[in-house]
């Protein structure tokens, strides 16, 4: 099958981190024989030198007539969007790029390239974010798109933008998880040495973006429970690893991930059940067993609430599209 072309468009002043993120993460996402799943591209207003942030630029071999032939475009960021940041009208070069795009292409924006989305009109309607900085602004700019200044990413089904810089990693690996998987997405995140998803959103990093060095962080705790998410666990049993009060714990775990531990718990038994339901052929309870909810009743309900289906319309999804099980083998199904 021929891979998935995704287009990412470099305009002047960009991140060259940003631009870097949907080679890195599209990149390592590979099927079982190691055949690629996307072909990720470059392109710019014109083929050339590019200017970014940095003390250097980066020469883009390809056009604007690249974005008709893609099936994502990604925008990341750029500090010299001018009067598109400024009044939220996109420059006629500009416009004229983006009218290569086919309808149905997948739009994607990292940080405040959503300005670009935004002033195209790409995002009217739609519930977006940028980065916790730009978000006021952002809004006042654009008042029919929905923001959102709290989340990492959005994803509201071909249009998607994550928050500032390294939420474009979160992002990407969020749609190679809705494209391909758990597993593959796990994978990907394994190369690239992140975590496969982040809990919380941009205020935790707003309102405190570093620990206090004295205080010991959660960290040996949250390890200890993903090898014992099949059992039940309770905050004392989480207090007493890192050997604090559980009103202590609960507090540094919040200020840590930005959301409660009974929380986080549940969204990774949420990934273990989605690994268990993609790659294995086990019957739903014992899924539910396994992933630490205990009844199929209560997996239905995790799984349907986070996931918005239920575990079995979850599973015949990535089986018929050729889901790999345990033993990395293909089903089908």
């Amino acid at each position: 099958m021929k891979p998935h072309r995704v287009a990412v468009l470099a305009l002047a002043g960009l991140l060259p981190f940003e631009l870097g993120i949907p080679h890195r993460i599209f990149g390592y996402s590979r099927d079982p024989e190691g055949r690629p799943h996307y072909e990720t591209l470059t392109c710019g207003l014109r083929p050339g030198p590019v200017s970014t942030n940095a003390d250097f630029a980066v020469h883009v071999e390809h056009g604007p007539e690249l974005l008709a032939t893609a099936d994502t475009v990604v925008v990341p960021a750029s500090y010299e969007l001018g009067q598109v940041h400024e009044r939220g009208v996109l420059t006629d070069e500009l416009a004229a790029a983006l009218a290569h795009i086919r309808p149905g292409t997948r739009l994607v924006s990292i940080c405040t390239g959503g300005y670009v989305l935004a002033a195209a009109g790409y995002l009217d309607g739609h519930r977006a974010t940028t980065h916790w900085a730009y978000a006021e602004h952002f809004q006042r700019l654009f008042p029919a798109v929905r923001v959102d200044a709290n989340v990492l990413y959005t994803d509201d089904g071909d249009v998607l933008t994550s928050a500032g810089v390294a939420s474009g990693i979160d992002l990407c690996l969020h749609i190679v998880r809705r494209d391909h998987g758990a597993a593959v997405a796990n994978d990907v995140a394994r190369r690239t040495v992140v975590p496969p998803h982040r809990e919380g959103g941009q205020a935790q990093f707003i309102e405190r973006p570093v620990p206090q060095p004295q205080f010991a962080g959660t960290a040996a705790a949250r390890a200890w429970v993903m090898d014992r998410l099949h059992e039940p666990v309770s905050l004392g049993d989480l207090a007493r690893r890192e050997a604090v009060s559980v009103r202590t714990f609960t507090r540094r775990f919040r200020e840590e991930v930005g959301v409660s531990p009974g929380e986080w718990i549940t969204a990774q038994r949420v990934e273990r059940a989605r690994q268990l339901l993609e790659q294995t052929d086990l019957p739903i309870e014992r899924v539910a067993r396994e992933a630490g909810f205990g009844t199929a009743q209560s997996l239905r309900k995790h799984v349907q609430a986070a996931l918005g289906v239920s575990p079995t319309a979850y599973r015949r999804t990535f089986q018929a599209s050729g889901g790999a099980d345990g033993h990395g083998h293909t089903v089908i199904s």
